[in-house]
């Protein structure tokens, strides 16, 4: 007959037999199965957790950091070295220079001469890197007339206090703050610089109240002529669109560091050559080839050792010899790390946040854990914990190669306590199932003994009766658990932009066509309707990338000057007036007459060929207009038939769509401009400015190239080059009507390098008025 067992009974009965055999085990005797459970079910989980932990803790703490710095030096070596980077040259002052000057510091007189020397050659920026606060007579007075100028191109140190008491090395007197940056340098603990500070807070004590560094002071001078500004966003220091990463206090291997300023990691070079050197007699007796200068930036440092301006770097362990690196050299290091994140798009050193890197450790423990817990034969697991770690390395160095310091030693730190940890446990359940086998053969004994104590007891009429021990065991089965992991996901916050309709642009002119998008974003025909008969304009149409922070305030500085210089062309009868400039709703706009007429497009165009007389009229009427602007030194650079129009009331041409102009400086002598940013059209752009370097003479050169398209009929981007000069290969084509003193003339105007063309537009003006006379 069955028995009917409680309804509690049946559910474990259930659940034992069926659902989770261990969890019954457990049950059934908590005291003996609590560890074995733990064993199958979560061992492996609970080592991973705890040595993840275990490790954070170390981190914390500091103690991993000094192996962390020391493999990154090391990661560092192995990466390959760059080619010297020709944006920069370094003017070493060497001992052979300190004794044919005869004195150390150096004089005055001595910095002078070589900052003119170099100025001669046209560099964009000059960095000296020698401290000038104290007098060094003879030639005190020159130099600081010429360092205290606005318009040099000399950025010169001074040093930040160290404490409320160090007043640090003050600048030399009267420098301007664009002219002047910070040469401290971060050293960590053990001696080697592997940190850039870009930007500083000077102690009120200091004499030096410079907050930029004189590495960023040089690369935002560099970067001016590309349209590129330091400037921050949201706390994040922006290159353009770059941004800096910002070192924290636990960043990659560094943990509790002193970040204060505005620190990035570095990212160095090359061990002994970053850029091209020379030394200090070169230049003052111009050895020194003027290209190595022109358009660099000039780095001026002392070499010498005896002066002691040396570090280490992350490749002193690696070197046998000059374990040091001249302070001058760190500089330019940081100086080329910038310019390649700025111009290159090559990546800056970064690191991953610090959630991130604690799951990078808690992956690599579990690794260790599993395999310590899969492969219980020494051999084969010190084996599969090598193969472990050089994956690990493996990875560790390919991030790296992409500038990503990944923590090496606290993964490999928590792979090896894992496995240790389970192997530990393994030991541990090892040594608990002898001491109960132990436990259980002492039980048997004294069973033995009883036994036989009874069994004298009994008479020996009785049949004697043995006593097999039986143990049921019940196989060992894993069980599996299920976690679940809490993930949380945050949204970045991307606010959308409120924009109020608006019918009327400026409350009056009335928009009527989208003629298309140009540098200014898009451009409209427009009413004005607060004007008789509402006239029709043209408005250019700019909408800022960013509308808060710096990035605004600069654009509403462009813009500005944008419509200033406008404004000033505009009075030239063929060039479009500008009514007005405003902005709305953080958007500018510009507001221009509108000249109407055809494009020259439609007079000069593929197979269609013009008289001689006409051309050369044509070329008259564009070098004309370029005469007035280029006596206010603006560059169109986009000179082309679509930018020229024939206006329909006098049939004169007129220069339209100066969007892309910019107003240069005041020049230092005839042969020196300074550079922009790459604008123009390919085929009509003289060589120079399609590498961003437009001057004068390269307006010259689109309206020599429009007057070769319209002779030929052919456009420039189909002309053969000539392979020696580079020059446009034409004469054949028009030989029977064009005359050899036009050709001259025109090939003149087009020349490939722009020292050999016009320098001015009247001076091609002259040069076309005697043929056509």
């Amino acid at each position: 007959m069955k028995t009917s067992l409680p309804l509690w009974q049946r559910c474990r009965s259930l659940v034992c037999e069926q659902v989770w055999p261990k969890l019954c085990q457990l049950w059934n005797n908590p005291q003996d199965s609590w560890m074995d459970w733990v064993s199958v079910g979560n061992s492996v989980v609970i080592v991973t957790l705890t040595a993840t932990a275990l490790v954070v803790v170390l981190r914390e703490l500091g103690w991993t950091e000094s192996l962390e710095l020391l493999i990154y030096d090391e990661l560092t070596q192995w990466r390959a070295i760059a080619e010297l980077d020709d944006r920069l040259l370094i003017v070493g002052v060497t001992e052979e220079d300190i004794q044919a000057q005869q004195r150390y510091p150096l004089s005055d007189e001595t910095i002078y001469e070589l900052l003119q020397k170099l100025e001669a050659h046209e560099p964009r920026v000059i960095g000296l890197d020698i401290y000038r606060d104290i007098p060094q007579n003879p030639g005190r007075e020159e130099l600081m007339a010429y360092l205290q100028g606005e318009d040099n191109r000399t950025v010169t140190v001074c040093q930040l206090s160290r404490g409320e008491d160090d007043i640090g090395v003050p600048p030399p007197p009267e420098v301007p703050n664009s002219h002047l940056g910070f040469a401290d340098v971060v050293i960590d603990e053990d001696g080697v610089i592997r940190r850039s500070l870009l930007w500083g807070k000077p102690f009120p004590s200091s004499q030096c109240q410079v907050k930029q560094a004189f590495s960023l002071q040089l690369t935002r001078h560099y970067l001016r002529d590309e349209n590129i500004d330091a400037r921050t966003s949201e706390g994040t220091l922006m290159l353009g669109s770059v941004p800096l990463e910002r070192l924290q206090p636990n960043t990659g291997g560094y943990q509790g560091v002193d970040a204060e300023g505005y620190q990035i990691l570095l990212k160095y070079h090359s061990p002994d050559r970053v850029a091209p050197k020379v030394t200090l007699t070169d230049v003052l007796q111009e050895n020194v080839d003027p290209s190595w200068i022109r358009d660099r930036i000039i780095l001026i440092g002392v070499t010498a050792p005896s002066l002691n301006d040396f570090f280490y770097t992350p490749y002193s362990g690696g070197q046998e010899t000059n374990h040091q690196m001249a302070g001058v050299e760190i500089h330019a290091q940081m100086i080329s790390q910038l310019l390649n994140a700025a111009l290159d798009g090559q990546p800056l050193m970064s690191t991953w946040s610090d959630r991130v890197e604690i799951l990078w450790i808690l992956g690599w423990a579990a690794v260790g854990a599993v395999l310590s817990w899969k492969i219980p034969r020494p051999l084969g697991l010190s084996g599969s914990l090598a193969i472990a770690v050089l994956g690990l390395a493996g990875c560790s160095w390919g991030f790296f190669q992409a500038s990503v310091w990944v923590p090496l030693f606290s993964p490999v730190l928590g792979l090896f306590i894992s496995s240790g940890g389970v192997l530990g446990y393994r030991s541990y359940q090892t040594e608990k199932v002898q001491q109960q086998m132990a436990r259980r053969v002492k039980q048997q004994e004294e069973d033995l003994r009883l036994l036989q104590t009874f069994l004298e007891a009994q008479t020996q009429a009785q049949n004697s009766t043995q006593l097999e021990p039986s143990e049921n065991t019940k196989a060992l089965t894993q069980t599996d658990i299920d976690a679940e992991e809490d993930c949380t996901q945050i949204a970045p916050e991307n606010p959308e932009e409120w924009t109020q309709p608006m019918s009327l642009l400026g409350g009056r002119y009335h928009i009527t066509k989208v003629l298309g998008a140009g540098g200014f974003g898009q451009t409209y025909l427009a009413q004005d309707i607060q004007r008789p008969r509402h006239p029709i304009c043209v408005i250019k149409h700019l909408r800022p990338v960013q509308t808060e922070g710096n990035f605004f305030q600069v654009a509403q500085r462009l813009f500005k000057t944008e419509a200033e210089i406008l404004e000033i062309l505009g009075e030239h009868d063929r060039i479009p007036q500008l009514f007005a400039y405003f902005e709305e709703y953080q958007e500018f706009y510009l507001v221009e007459e509108y000249i109407e007429g055809s494009s020259l497009s439609d007079e000069v165009g593929e197979d269609r060929r013009l008289e001689v007389e006409r051309v050369i009229e044509l070329m008259l009427d564009l070098l004309q207009v370029l005469t007035f602007v280029h006596q206010y030194q603006v560059i169109h650079r986009d000179i082309k038939p679509s930018n020229i129009i024939r206006r329909q009331s006098d049939r004169r041409l007129c220069l339209i769509d100066f969007g892309a102009v910019k107003q240069f400086s005041p020049q230092l002598d005839e042969e020196t401009e300074r550079f922009t940013v790459a604008i123009g059209t390919k085929g009509y752009a003289a060589p120079e400015q399609l590498m961003g370097q437009p001057r004068l003479c390269s307006d010259i050169y689109s309206v020599g190239m429009i007057a070769i398209h319209a002779l030929t009929g052919i456009t420039p981007q189909k002309l053969r080059q000539d392979w020696s000069s580079g020059s446009a290969v034409w004469h054949h084509l028009v030989e029977d009507k064009v005359s050899v003193e036009l050709m001259d003339v025109l090939d003149k105007m087009v020349a490939y390098h722009f020292r050999d063309r016009y320098p001015s537009a009247v001076e091609a003006i002259e040069a076309l008025k005697t043929i056509h006379q």
